[in-house]
């Protein structure tokens, strides 16, 4: 038995065969916004020694390996092969033709002194012709759109722009990563359970096919990672699990975790930790950007909210914890204020009970900047996502739920519950990379100190 044990973890041990970063990485973009514009430019202000990728884990964080005693913290970049900042290359999709620095003033979240340092770059990189239906973003009315006699033929166009970057731009790999705006709320149907109901659908042009989903399958196809910022349903689908383990194309999804979401992934487990009830949670948004303009549809409101609301419910488990969370109330609110811009404000009413039932309220400010804590998980996530697609161990799963750290309502499995708590999100994907590397993983027990 005490064999058999020891030949488990000699193999767990045994370090992932991980191909090199070697060449250019193209990062290709659907909807170059406020956060893309953030985020590539943040990228070229770090290259030249500008500034610094604060929020960036592959950039700045650090990993434990072993003992606290051995003292060996090196810095995650240093420690997996990623692809270096100098190798990346841009370009994206976007129904308005503004290049990226035209795009990033009219965002308004960078100052105008940095942009200008990095226009020369901004003024390279030019959108493409985007796949956009009004019917799925009502808010927006963009004119620089493909056309096409159905939605197979939007793919076919999308999946010949991918070709066509990787042959321009040199890059030897790709990763795409939706950064577009929320799409009305959808539900999965029967055109969603395979890839030859898709097909079939695409080609009668479905309802239930939106844009974004069309770039993920010309993605998938092409064998190319990619990853969902928006919580749409795009790739939380049968048929894109399909054909993200056929293709080997890794995914994972969705809605990136920036401001009040993170709040509550980080005070909830506390409240848990601590076994203090919750009676309620209430959380208004204050946004004037893109993203709060599209937000003002109710249907594309529906889609974000779900995302929101599901997150207390998972950390909180209100079926183990009937007379801690079983009746609370949660209301997400968002109103779209055009002079805030990008700065968002969240409001947080939240009322808690602890011993004996005594009532207490937090109140929570946040006064945020949408984009800003954005752009660092972007670049996380596209050096994630092509170490998972350079490492056999990851390509083939599908869902990399090892990221689930970065999104607000996580990919699993269907069947599996996602894990919504930063901190164990956070234990997770370090974790993975420790045992791709071979590394003992880290449990915390910390008792072999004490023999």
């Amino acid at each position: 038995m005490a064999k058999s044990q020891k030949s488990a973890q000699e193999k767990q041990q045994e370090p992932a065969k991980i191909q090199p970063a070697k060449g250019k990485l193209g990062i290709m973009i659907p909807g170059m916004g406020a956060v893309a514009t953030t985020f590539v430019a943040g990228v070229e202000a770090v290259r030249k020694g500008l500034a610094r990728p604060i929020g960036s884990l592959t950039q700045m964080g650090t990993i434990r390996l072993g003992r606290r005693t051995e003292g060996r913290f090196p810095q995650v970049k240093e420690f997996v092969p990623l692809a270096a900042l100098d190798d990346l290359v841009f370009t994206g999709w976007d129904p308005f033709d503004d290049d990226m620095y035209t795009a990033a003033k009219k965002a308004g979240v960078l100052e105008n002194e940095m942009l200008d340092k990095i226009k020369p770059f901004l003024s390279t990189v030019k959108p493409r012709p985007a796949v956009f239906d009004r019917n799925y973003v009502k808010k927006l009315d963009g004119h620089h759109v493909k056309k096409g006699k159905n939605k197979m033929d939007l793919a076919e166009q999308v999946r010949a722009d991918i070709q066509d970057f990787k042959k321009t731009s040199g890059a030897s790999r790709l990763v795409i990563m939706w950064c577009g705006s929320t799409e009305i709320f959808l539900q999965p149907t029967a055109a969603h359970q395979s890839v030859k109901a898709f097909e079939k659908a695409m080609q009668q042009n479905d309802e239930g096919i939106a844009p974004s989903m069309i770039y993920a399958y010309a993605s998938l196809m092409e064998g190319v990672p990619f990853a969902n910022g928006a919580p749409n349903l795009t790739v939380d689908l049968p048929v894109m699990l399909e054909l993200s383990r056929k293709n080997d194309a890794p995914i994972c999804g969705k809605d990136f975790k920036t401001g009040q979401t993170l709040m509550k992934t980080i005070l909830a487990p506390g409240f848990k930790a601590r076994l203090l009830g919750l009676a309620g949670w209430f959380s208004t948004n204050i946004l004037g950007n893109r993203d709060g303009e599209v937000l003002d549809d109710p249907g594309s409101f529906k889609t974000k909210e779900e995302s929101k609301l599901s997150v207390l419910e998972h950390i909180l488990q209100p079926d183990l914890y009937p007379e801690l969370y079983g009746k609370f109330t949660h209301k997400v609110r968002i109103n779209y204020y055009p002079p805030r811009g990008d700065n968002k404000e969240g409001w947080d009413n939240i009322d808690i009970f602890g011993w004996l039932g005594y009532p207490m309220q937090i109140k929570v400010d946040f006064l945020c900047r949408d984009s800003i804590l954005a752009a660092p998980i972007v670049l996380d996530l596209v050096l994630f996502l092509d170490l998972a697609k350079r490492t056999p161990e990851l390509r083939g799963i599908g869902i990399q739920e090892w990221l689930s750290f970065y999104f607000k309502s996580p990919m699993t499995v269907p069947g599996l519950y996602p894990e919504h708590d930063l901190f164990i999100q956070s234990m997770k994907l370090k974790n993975t990379l420790r045992h791709l590397k071979g590394e003992e993983l880290i449990t915390h027990l910390g008792l072999e100190y004490y023999d």
